[in-house]
């Protein structure tokens, strides 16, 4: 059985893991180097309490994550974040990026946010397709505004206003 529960720092290196083989195979991110442990506990330290990252674990190993970031350093966006979800690549299509984003959206009401922001690469309509599922709705697309893989992408712009 899977369980949703709030990462630690200890949850770190696996989320490092995630991350850079996202990175290495993936449009999810437009990041096109991996990150070092360092890095992502720096990342993982910036996340304040109104900003949390949370983990998908099965038998005591975290598959998956996600997070809610600042979507700008100016005060007037405080009340937005934007979502971020990683799966472990032998666990994609199982449901547990639904049961991630159902909990982070949950945990983005109960702390107050009034919207949450969702950038999808074109081409990841599952993905799309469950950020709709669970209330956001597709509010723009922004052409070729990334590289990777030797190719342009659009990005689908999302949002989910409480």
């Amino acid at each position: 059985m899977i369980t949703i529960r709030p990462a630690t720092e200890k949850d770190v290196p696996r989320i490092t893991e995630i991350y850079n083989e996202a990175i290495l195979t993936t449009t999810a991110t437009f990041d096109t180097e991996e990150k070092s442990l360092e890095d992502r506990v720096d990342w993982f330290r910036a996340h304040k309490s109104i900003h949390p990252v949370i983990v998908a674990e099965l038998n005591e190993v975290v598959i998956g994550y996600a997070s809610l970031s600042r979507w700008s350093e100016r005060a007037a966006y405080n009340s937005t974040a934007e979502t971020s979800l990683y799966v472990h690549k032998d666990f994609r299509k199982q449901g547990v990026g639904k049961q991630l984003l159902e909990v982070l959206v949950l945990e983005g009401e109960q702390l107050g946010l009034h919207s949450l922001i969702a950038r999808i690469t074109h081409g990841n309509e599952q993905s799309v397709y469950l950020h709709e599922r669970l209330g956001f709705s597709v509010i723009g697309t922004l052409r070729e505004v990334g590289v990777k893989f030797g190719a342009f992408h659009d990005v689908h712009m999302l949002q989910k206003v409480y």
